[in-house]
């Protein structure tokens, strides 16, 4: 399971991880009208731009095609749209994911990183290292609300995080 890439011409697979991901994990978070708002069949054109722009990676599987994506989010210094296709949550893609936007955030010369949550995630972010920093309001302008949040950050830095993870040694 490694990485890759993503490419323009895969923006509505990436888009449905999205979707079905959102769907599944975040009913205890949002109401089914929000989510509904939140999802939308058809992604808005500055998706592509997105993927055209930053470094957008996604996981391949066997059987679902395109199973996870993230994009590290050059302007801003976040992490950006970490998700899985519920069918395949449990088998490390997110992680995998992740760890390839941290090392890119390396090779870029980024020391901080930081993103915002949805209170369901928030755990993932917590074993990657992240550390919150205060629950928000986050305006979303296709759920057409502001959405719970937690907003959080996590130093980065070579000598710790280019160090072999444990499968690796």
């Amino acid at each position: 399971m490694t990485p890759r890439l993503a490419h323009q011409e895969e923006a509505h697979a990436l888009w449905r991880v999205r979707n079905l991901a959102i769907r599944h994990g975040c009913r205890s978070v949002y109401t089914p009208e929000i989510i509904a708002a939140w999802t939308p069949d058809a992604h808005p054109c500055g998706f592509n731009s997105a993927i055209k722009n930053n470094p957008f990676y996604v996981v391949d599987d066997a059987d679902y095609g395109v199973a996870a994506t993230g994009f590290l989010d050059l302007h801003g210094g976040s992490i950006e749209a970490i998700f899985t296709l519920p069918q395949c949550n449990g088998r490390g893609y997110a992680s995998a994911i992740m760890k390839a936007l941290i090392d890119e955030a390396l090779q870029r010369d980024f020391t901080q990183l930081w993103l915002a949550a949805t209170p369901n995630a928030s755990g993932f972010y917590l074993r990657h290292g992240f550390s919150s920093v205060r629950e928000a309001l986050y305006p979303s302008a296709l759920a057409q609300a502001d959405l719970a949040c937690v907003e959080m950050t996590r130093a980065i830095h070579p000598d710790y995080d280019k160090r072999p993870s444990r499968e690796q040694q």
